[in-house]
This record gives structure tokens, C-alpha cells and sequence, in this order.
């Protein structure tokens, strides 16, 4: 039996399309599929889902960490997050009172 071995990127969700193929009409082939991995997506938070979540604050009470030495790296932290045009604009639509 001649393999044949092609690979494509599919167009839509749960087809392949198989096309110009060296197959004639009324013969017998065996069809594999291998699939890769799926590449993994990374989670993302706007700024209301974050503070919606429960994790502001979720360090509060450890003892085991020292966060009083990384104050000033935290605030600089934080003040240039609040200078990203993207964050101004979903602070600005969160009613925070």
C-alpha cells in the first residue's frame, strides 16, 4: 500500500478537506489522522474579574512571606500598570465606590 502524508492547518472545526489526491473513484484507502497538541491558551483577567475574583488580598494574612521588604517594588509596579492606556480605561468603567 502507497502512503501519502500531508499536513494542513483545518480551516473549520471538525473537517478536513482532502483535495487533488492520486485516488480514483471505487478504490479502497485507509484514512490516519494524527492530531498535534492544541496550543494552550493563556488566562487573562480584565480589571473587574480580578477584583471579582478573591485573589486581591489573598496574601493578607500569611506570615511566611515578608511583603514589607517589597513595598516600593509592588508600588512601582503598580504605578506603571495604572499609566497603561488599557487599564485607565477599564478602571474608568468600574464604579469603585
Amino acid at each position: 500500500m502507497q502512503a501519502i502524508r500531508l499536513q494542513q492547518a483545518i480551516e473549520k472545526d471538525g473537517e478536513i478537506h482532502l483535495r487533488d489526491l492520486p485516488v480514483f473513484q471505487g478504490q479502497q484507502v485507509d484514512v490516519v489522522v494524527s492530531l498535534s497538541p492544541l496550543p494552550e491558551t493563556k488566562k487573562t483577567f480584565t480589571v473587574r474579574q480580578l477584583l471579582d475574583s478573591g485573589l486581591i488580598g489573598v496574601w493578607e494574612n500569611r506570615t511566611d512571606i515578608k511583603l514589607r521588604d517589597q513595598s516600593n517594588q509592588i508600588k512601582n509596579e503598580l504605578e506603571a500598570m495604572a499609566q497603561d492606556p488599557q487599564i485607565q480605561a477599564e478602571l474608568s468603567q468600574i464604579n469603585m465606590s
